[in-house]
C-alpha cells in the first residue's frame, strides 16, 4: 500500500554535530527503563489505524510519539527500518459502512487517503512498509494453519451452521510466558477487557474466556477469502503478528501501540508470534498515552472526536497542532483543551521570530543541539524539549546547526513554516 511522503530529515552530523545516543524509554513489559536498541540496528512495529475514524487527535499522539523515537534513533546514526498495519477488514469498519451505506472498500480507502493527507501535514515520518491487511491475507491464513498444526489453536462451530468453524487460539497451553505477563494485567482486568474488545468470553466451547480468534468464518453478507484453514477472514492480533514478522523478522527492536492496545491486543501479539516459533515478539513494548476530549477517550461512537483535518480547515498550522500534542509526555494520558491550541500558536510564532532574527553578536553563538539531545534520550521528554527551545530563543541567537536539530529531532521545520 502507499504510504506518504516522507519529509526531509536535516542531518546534524553532517553538519559537524556528531551524533546523539540511544534513548532509554519505558518498557510496558519490564515496567522499567531499556536503552534500545542493543545495536547499531533498531525496528519497530506500529498498529495502524482501523479505517473509519481517521484521524482524530489520539491517533496524531499516538503516531507523533513514534515519530520522535524514530527522528532520535536517525540522530544517533541507527539503521532504522518501520512498518505499520491497517487494518482494513474488521468489525467496526463493517458496521460503519452498513450504517452508512457504502462500500466497507471505499470507507477503507478514503479514511486511509484522510490519514495519509493528516500524517504529511503533520511531518510524520512515514513507515518504510504500510500494509494493509487485506493484502496479506494467505500469509496470515498460513500462519493460522500452522497453529492448528502446533496445536496452538482449535477450532469452534459456528452457531447456527456446524459446518463453518472459527479457529481460536488456545491460552491454556503452557508457554514461555503466562497469558498477562507481557502487559502486566491480573486475571480480573484481562477478563474485563476481552469483553470490552469483542472477545466473546461467554462463547460456549471456549477452552478459555481469553482465548481470542484468529479465524473467522464466513458469515453472510461478510467479506471472505478462501484459505487452508476455510473461508473467512483474519481476526485482530494475529494480522498484526503476521505483518510484523514478515517486515521486520523477530525479535524486533520495539513493538509500538497506544495503551488502550496492552490488552488483549499486543499481549495476543507476542503469544501467537511464540506459537509461530520466534523466541520473542520484540526486544520491548511502547505504549502512548490516551487523549481524551469533553471528560471521555476519543472514539466516535461518543461523538467527541477532534479531528487533525478539521482543525487544519479551521486554519490551526500542522506545526501548531504538532506542537501542541509534543507539550505532553508521550506516556501520559492527558484531556485536549481547545485553548491549548492557541497556546501553541502563540509559541510557534515566537520561535518564527527568533528564526528570522538576525546574528548580530557571533560571540554568543551556541548550540540548542546538546539540550535536544539529553531531553529526548530521557523517555523521549518533548515537553522539556520544547521548554529548552523556549529558554534558547531567550539568551542565544538562531544559528544553522539549532534550526536543523529543531527540525531534526522536533519536525518542526521554521524556515518552512508559514507566519499568521
Amino acid at each position: 500500500m502507499r504510504s506518504w511522503t516522507r519529509p526531509a530529515v536535516p542531518s546534524l552530523a553532517a553538519l559537524g554535530l556528531g551524533e546523539g545516543e540511544r534513548p532509554s524509554v519505558h518498557d510496558v513489559r519490564s515496567d522499567a527503563r531499556a536503552v534500545v536498541p542493543a545495536g547499531r540496528t533498531a525496528s519497530m512495529y506500529t498498529c495502524g489505524i482501523t479505517p473509519y475514524d481517521a484521524t482524530h487527535l489520539g491517533h496524531a499522539f499516538t503516531y507523533l510519539a513514534f515519530d520522535t523515537l524514530t527522528r532520535v534513533w536517525l540522530d544517533a546514526g541507527l539503521d532504522v527500518r518501520t512498518a505499520m498495519n491497517s487494518t482494513d477488514v474488521d468489525d467496526p469498519l463493517l458496521e460503519r459502512a452498513a450504517r452508512d451505506g457504502v462500500d466497507w472498500r471505499e470507507l477503507a480507502e478514503q479514511q486511509q487517503r484522510l490519514f495519509r493527507a493528516d500524517m504529511e501535514a503533520l511531518r510524520i515520518l512515514p513507515p518504510d512498509a504500510w500494509v494493509a491487511v487485506t493484502e496479506r491475507i494467505p500469509q496470515i491464513a498460513y500462519g493460522v494453519r500452522r497453529m492448528l498444526d502446533t496445536g496452538d489453536a482449535y477450532t469452534l462451530p459456528v452457531e447456527g451452521d456446524e459446518t463453518a468453524h472459527d479457529v481460536l487460539f488456545d491460552t491454556t497451553r503452557q508457554r514461555r510466558f503466562a497469558v498477562g505477563a507481557g502487559s502486566r494485567t491480573d486475571q480480573a482486568e484481562m477478563l474485563e477487557l476481552t469483553r470490552e474488545f469483542g472477545g466473546e468470553p461467554d462463547r460456549p466451547g471456549k477452552r478459555s474466556p481469553l482465548d481470542p480468534l484468529l479465524w473467522r468464518a464466513e458469515r453472510p453478507g461478510e467479506p471472505a477469502w478462501d484459505s487452508p484453514v476455510g473461508r473467512g477472514r483474519p481476526g485482530w492480533h494475529v494480522e498484526c503478528t503476521v505483518i510484523a514478522m514478515e517486515e521486520l523478522g523477530s525479535p524486533f527492536t520495539v513493538a509500538a501501540g497506544g495503551r488502550d492496545l496492552r490488552f488483549p491486543h499486543q499481549e495476543m501479539q507476542g503469544h501467537h508470534a511464540i506459537a509461530l516459533g520466534a523466541t520473542l515478539f520484540s526486544d520491548a513494548r511502547l505504549n502512548a498515552g490516551l487523549v481524551a476530549f469533553e471528560g471521555e477517550k476519543m472514539s466516535k461512537s461518543l461523538g467527541n472526536l477532534v479531528l487533525v483535518s478539521r482543525l487544519l480547515e479551521q486554519g490551526a498550522r500542522p506545526a501548531a497542532v504538532r506542537l501542541a500534542l509534543l507539550a505532553h509526555h508521550w506516556r501520559q494520558d492527558f484531556e485536549w483543551r481547545p485553548d491549548e491550541l492557541e497556546a501553541a500558536e502563540q509559541r510557534l510564532d515566537r520561535w518564527l521570530a527568533w528564526a528570522e532574527a538576525p546574528d548580530d553578536d557571533p560571540s554568543l553563538a551556541e548550540s540548542v543541539v546538546p539540550w535536544l539531545r539529553v531531553t529526548l534520550q530521557d523517555d523521549l521528554n518533548t515537553p522539556a524539549a520544547l521548554q529548552a527551545v523556549d529558554a534558547f530563543t531567550r539568551r542565544a541567537p538562531a544559528d544553522e546547526g539549532s534550526l536543523a536539530a529543531i527540525d531534526a529531532l522536533l519536525g518542526i521545520d521554521l524556515l518552512g513554516v508559514e507566519r499568521r
